[in-house]
């Protein structure tokens, strides 16, 4: 369905129409050219007023309520296509370059017209809100992908130890042969298509990487990524560790691995460098078999399932709504690794749909949360912070939807020559300071310099003098 900001006055009649305010339609449409955009900035006063001068109460506050479920309800589609939903200006309510905030306005002061029955407008109410525009914008954060990276470092490496933990726990297949399978005891196995699978998600990460390096808030996606990755392979770790289910297929070669002689049963040390050696093999293949990394008994659930569902959904979210080829290109991706998947026999079809559940409703939970702290109470804030605390971390100073903006290479190449000479200029000036003052103190006196370079930088930043520690020789 078209946008509500771009209907013209015939698509506003057929909503009044719907709506059953067909007796207003013409006046509306035809004598005045309502179109979608001027629909959303008509106050109750617009209505009671010449030249429309609506007579009829309750037909004003029927209208009026109608409208106003119409703006709550295109809220966030205006929002993505980058406009202010109060006073329908082009330009986006979130941009980079300036901190956000805790700012939370009250979920319907952007539609409610209270105010506007007593006479003002709608620039009255964009006024207000432009007092908080520049205090809700975006800040990279770049130190919070930095930790969100670590956070999914030391999560792969968990999960290759307990990888290497379950191949050792695999069931016999003689004595537990493969589960009854509704997927796999209907389709015949393809000893390609695991490798196939894994050559769809290397396409996908290629798509994502090429998302991040444009997009302009990048290092944001970068942490919610790694936040969200981080999470769902943890839980991973956790069922893969609970129970252990049998081989799925019987051309698969699962045994646990034999110690080196030089490992006794005593030997706990020995043991453990030795599985922290195979984890590491693992780890370093990212578990995927065309790098020759071959385990066992990691089945509930699939982690292959949930890194291409995991970039399937990022690429389509941080991507802008009208690209529908490759949003289909993606998601086809999606569904046929998944189906490769369990054509080689990899996985039971349990295994890959829990994955695809998990991951996709943790992704969409966490941007309903992001998208909407605005509209957030403090019982849900508290909620958050004990069951999702991460999110509460991450998400601390974004209080809007990060808008799809781009950068083109010109202007990634000017920002990253702005910022190298900035910090250039920064640590030349704490030298510059230094030194001067060095050659300004007096030959009988000492001076504790500590981390004066830092204090110097911070001080060319913040315009304040420093101050400097001395002791005068005993």
């Amino acid at each position: 369905m078209e946008p509500v900001i771009n209907w013209n006055p015939r698509e506003v009649s057929i909503w009044l129409e719907k709506k059953g305010h067909s007796k207003y339609s013409q006046i509306l449409t035809e004598d005045h050219c309502i179109d979608g955009r001027a629909l959303l900035l008509i106050n109750e006063s617009d209505l009671k007023s010449p030249p429309i001068s609506i007579n009829v109460l309750g037909d004003i506050k029927r209208l009026m309520l109608d409208i106003r479920q119409l703006k709550v309800e295109n809220r966030q589609s205006l929002l993505q296509l980058g406009f202010d939903p109060i006073s329908l200006l082009t330009k986006p309510v979130c941009s980079a370059h300036v901190y956000g905030t805790q700012f939370r306005p009250d979920p319907f002061n952007f539609y409610d017209d209270i105010h506007m029955n007593h006479g003002s407008d709608v620039t009255a109410t964009s006024s207000h809100s432009s007092e908080f525009e520049e205090d809700r914008r975006l800040k990279p954060e770049i130190w919070k992908a930095l930790i969100a990276m670590g956070y999914l470092f030391t999560v792969t490496w968990i999960t290759a130890f307990v990888m290497v933990i379950v191949h050792d726990r695999v069931p016999d297949m003689k004595k537990y042969p493969p589960l009854p399978d509704i997927f796999l005891d209907n389709v015949p196995y393809i000893p390609w298509a695991f490798h196939m699978c894994e050559l769809t998600g290397t396409v996908l990460c290629f798509v994502w990487l090429a998302v991040l390096v444009f997009h302009k808030h990048r290092f944001i996606l970068l942490r919610r990524f790694f936040a969200l990755s981080g999470t769902v392979f943890l839980l991973r770790c956790i069922t893969m560790i609970i129970t252990s289910l049998s081989v799925p297929g019987i051309h698969l070669e699962c045994t646990p691995r034999q110690k080196p002689a030089y490992l006794d049963d005593g030997n706990f040390l020995g043991e453990m460098v030795y599985k922290m050696q195979q984890a590491y093999v693992i780890w370093r293949g990212a578990g995927m078999s065309i790098q020759g990394v071959r385990t066992c008994g990691d089945y509930m659930f699939s982690g292959h399932t949930v890194a291409l569902t995991m970039l399937n959904f990022f690429i389509t979210e941080y991507t802008p709504r009208d690209i529908y080829l490759l949003h289909t290109f993606s998601w086809l991706l999606n569904m046929f690794g998944i189906f490769f998947i369990l054509s080689g026999h990899e996985h039971y079809s349990i295994d890959v749909f829990i994955a695809f559940y998990i991951t996709s409703r943790l992704f969409l939970y966490y941007h309903t949360l992001a998208n909407n702290q605005a509209l957030s109470n403090n019982v849900d804030s508290c909620r958050t912070r004990i069951w999702f605390p991460l999110f509460s971390f991450f998400e601390s100073s974004c209080s809007c939807m990060v808008p799809n903006e781009y950068e083109s290479l010109t202007e990634i190449a000017e920002n990253l020559a702005c910022s190298t000479y900035n910090n250039y200029l920064v640590i030349k000036s704490a030298i510059k300071t230094q030194i001067l003052l060095l050659r300004a103190l007096p030959s009988n006196q000492t001076v504790q310099i500590g981390s004066t370079s830092l204090v110097g930088a911070r001080a060319l930043r913040s315009r304040t003098p420093i101050v400097l520690i001395k002791k005068k020789d005993k």
